[in-house]
């Protein structure tokens, strides 16, 4: 893992989050070498920083606490483990026991360090400790920046479900370190890209452009065009979130693609990549506003053209239909036994899909499905 010690480098793009519909706004800033900009962040009151990471950044989690070490902070790391297998009760409540030994009060600051599963974890044990506490995300992975780290949702998996248990706590400042990506796995990168692909089709077509102009460009840390691409994501979901925090409304259009996508990690146990299942679900999605007579043909072949392009997959098994079906309708989006599901009206212009009917939603698999 790239560190992201180390001196101040160029000048940050800055992006503002909130400030509207009564929320407090704070800032995500992109760029190379960061941590520069913690100390302002953390802020001159603070005496405690705890600093939860993963497993795998071992050596940035312990890097950042020397660092902060050095600076007078009293620092304590709290390792957890990788990916999915954090967002646990039982891991959260290991967290709240390390913040309680080491006296943590409401003036201190939490750190989430890692993908979005460390910073949905980092930002609930905020959230719940003390009723609420500050904290900082810093996201090493492309999923984790421009989706997961961006927008206040923090929240821990059940047995019955992924996010079912959680809070909206928007952080003091999310620290984009693009640093962090150069070492990053390509199939994790390109997992990511269907965070980026979902804001094109929403919001900002711009985005799907740049991608067919060098989709191999696109599937690396050093493309031409990765600093914009994840600018533009956060921008869409920066304004989003800007008027709507709680998700009582225009939110639901950043689940476009994730209702079927949180079925598949659940019945794979979340062992799949979760920009895996987002792309897979758009596909589906992108058929299901076809066969409602919602969405053009061209708009809907884009999708799967988009997607296989950067080598997202586009299909899932089809004979586990049923029990990806009995998972969507305890979805956040469902109201009672009514499914709703995010379409297209057309490129940019999202919609719900209220209580489809069973036959339309079956077909819109079998498109999907091997």
């Amino acid at each position: 893992m790239t560190e992201i010690a180390g001196t101040a480098g160029p000048t940050p793009t800055r992006i503002q989050v909130g400030g509207t519909a009564g929320t407090e706004p704070y800032e995500v800033l992109v760029g190379r070498q960061l941590l520069g900009e913690l100390p302002g962040l953390i802020g001159e009151q603070t005496k405690r920083v705890a600093i939860i990471h993963p497993e795998a950044l071992a050596e940035t989690g312990d890097a950042l606490r020397q660092d902060l070490a050095d600076q007078g902070y009293e620092v304590v790391a709290i390792q957890v483990p990788n990916a999915e297998e954090a967002k646990t009760a039982e891991v959260a409540a290991y967290c709240w026991k390390a913040l309680g030994q080491s006296g943590f009060t409401r003036s201190d600051i939490i750190i989430g360090v890692g993908g979005g599963a460390s910073t949905d974890l980092a930002g609930f044990v905020a959230a719940t400790w003390l009723r609420g506490v500050r904290w900082i995300a810093v996201p090493t992975t492309v999923l984790g920046m421009v989706d997961a780290a961006v927008g206040g949702k923090t929240g821990i998996n059940t047995a019955e479900g992924k996010n079912l248990v959680g809070s909206f706590h928007p952080p003091t400042g999310v620290l984009c370190d693009l640093a962090a990506l150069d070492s990053l796995p390509v199939n994790d990168f390109v997992s990511g890209l269907a965070e980026i692909i979902k804001a094109g089709f929403i919001a900002d077509p711009v985005i799907l452009e740049l991608i067919e102009q060098d989709p191999q460009g696109a599937r690396s840390p050093q493309g031409p065009h990765t600093a914009e691409l994840i600018e533009r994501s956060i921008k869409v979901k920066a304004e989003v979130v800007s008027g709507d925090l709680k998700e009582s409304g225009l939110r639901e259009i950043l689940n476009y693609g994730h209702t079927l996508a949180h079925a598949i990690e659940k019945n794979e146990r979340y062992k799949w990549r979760h920009g895996a299942a987002v792309s897979v679900g758009m596909a589906f999605a992108a058929e299901l506003g076809r066969l409602a007579g919602r969405l053009d043909d061209a708009t809907a072949d884009r999708h799967r053209t988009v997607l296989e392009s950067v080598g997202l997959p586009l299909s899932y098994r089809y004979d586990q239909w049923p029990k990806l079906l009995e998972t969507m309708k305890v979805d956040k989006k469902s109201r009672g036994d009514l499914l709703r599901f995010i379409v297209l009206d057309g490129l940019g212009k999202p919609t719900v899909l209220e209580g489809p009917d069973p036959a339309v939603l079956l077909a819109a698999y079998g498109e999907v499905a091997k």
